[in-house]
């Protein structure tokens, strides 16, 4: 998403109010949500300045970012908040994104894919804050996006009883002994490799507690860029032989996979089709090609049949090319 030049209102009173006055403000590339951000330049200091006026909601983010910090990891400093206005000021991660930095040199894949599967282990053996769980209803609620959204695009219509009791079917099997913090945005676009070798954290405002294959699942079968299978296959590997998990993980991790994969297609179709956000169709096939691959998995074998019954493959893909 492009980022927009307007100053957020009340801007230059709230870093006056905070020892920032003078300060430059350049934007940054923003993500899916109406928030938006600036970096914040006053001679060799940065800083990022959130904008997220009602109705967005600043506080879930800030809580989480806390959490993270007070527990080690590298989530940015909150050093000053405005909540009537939804301004807050954040420690600046800079620009240097796992992407990009593997995109340029694709030989540094492993070794980073690798780091960013340890924070997930030092982050499952913590005790999770307070917040909303990812469970079985939450879980079945967001796959009701793709029938709502991208069928409707492409000119299905499905039948919801199927797709509810296929579901049913196979959620149970992604369902947590022991919850942990599910970020729900982990993937290569929100971490950012930091000066001192630690990954650093973006984007976590919609975590919930969950099972520990659904933030591997956002990093391994990644909307936004292609994750080889054999990085995918390198890193499950390498996240059991820390943690001991064993068969069952690996079958919640491709239900949770499928569920994920779904929810983003619709997701995708609706920043498009409501939010008028273009980019989004065109992430879509790679999305049905992680989709697919999970339904592969046996334990999906009541959801596999419903979308070969309901989407053929003429159907499946960028939904503003087959919807034309």
């Amino acid at each position: 998403m492009g980022a927009t030049l307007t100053e957020p209102a009340g801007a230059q009173a709230f870093l006056d109010a905070h020892g920032w006055g003078g300060a430059n403000l350049a934007p940054v590339t923003g993500d899916a949500s109406f928030r938006r951000y600036f970096r914040v330049v006053d001679g060799s200091r940065r800083a990022i300045l959130m904008d997220a006026p009602p109705p967005e909601d600043p506080g879930p983010f800030l809580n989480i970012a806390r959490w993270l910090h007070g527990h080690g990891f590298a989530a940015p400093e909150v050093f000053a908040v405005d909540t009537a206005q939804g301004l807050a000021l954040i420690e600046d991660f800079g620009d240097d994104r796992l992407r990009e930095a593997v995109d340029a040199d694709p030989a540094r894949a492993p070794g980073l894919y690798r780091a960013a599967v340890d924070v997930l282990v030092a982050l499952h053996r913590v005790a999770p804050p307070q917040v909303d769980p990812y469970d079985r209803a939450a879980l079945a609620e967001r796959t009701l996006l793709l029938p709502e959204w991208y069928c409707a695009a492409v000119g299905i219509t499905p039948d919801l009883t199927s797709y509810a009791e296929a579901w049913d079917a196979v959620l149970p099997l992604a369902e947590p002994n022991t919850p942990v913090l599910a970020l729900r945005d982990y993937h290569a676009e929100n971490l950012m490799l930091l000066g001192d070798g630690r990954i650093g954290l973006l984007d976590f405002q919609d975590a919930m507690t969950g099972h520990p294959a659904y933030d591997l699942v956002s990093l391994l079968q990644d909307a936004r860029r292609d994750v080889e299978p054999a990085i995918e296959a390198a890193m499950l590997d390498h996240y059991a032989r820390a943690t001991g998990v064993g068969d069952d993980f690996m079958t919640a991790y491709h239900v949770l996979g499928a569920q994920r994969n779904t929810r983003i297609i619709g997701v995708f179709t609706r920043l498009w089709q409501r939010d008028h956000k273009d980019r989004y169709p065109s992430l879509c096939p790679r999305v049905w090609g992680y989709l697919e691959r999970d339904l592969a998995h046996p334990a999906l074998a009541p959801v596999k049949a419903w979308f070969d019954a309901t989407i053929p493959a003429s159907k499946r893909g960028d939904p503003m090319l087959i919807g034309a």
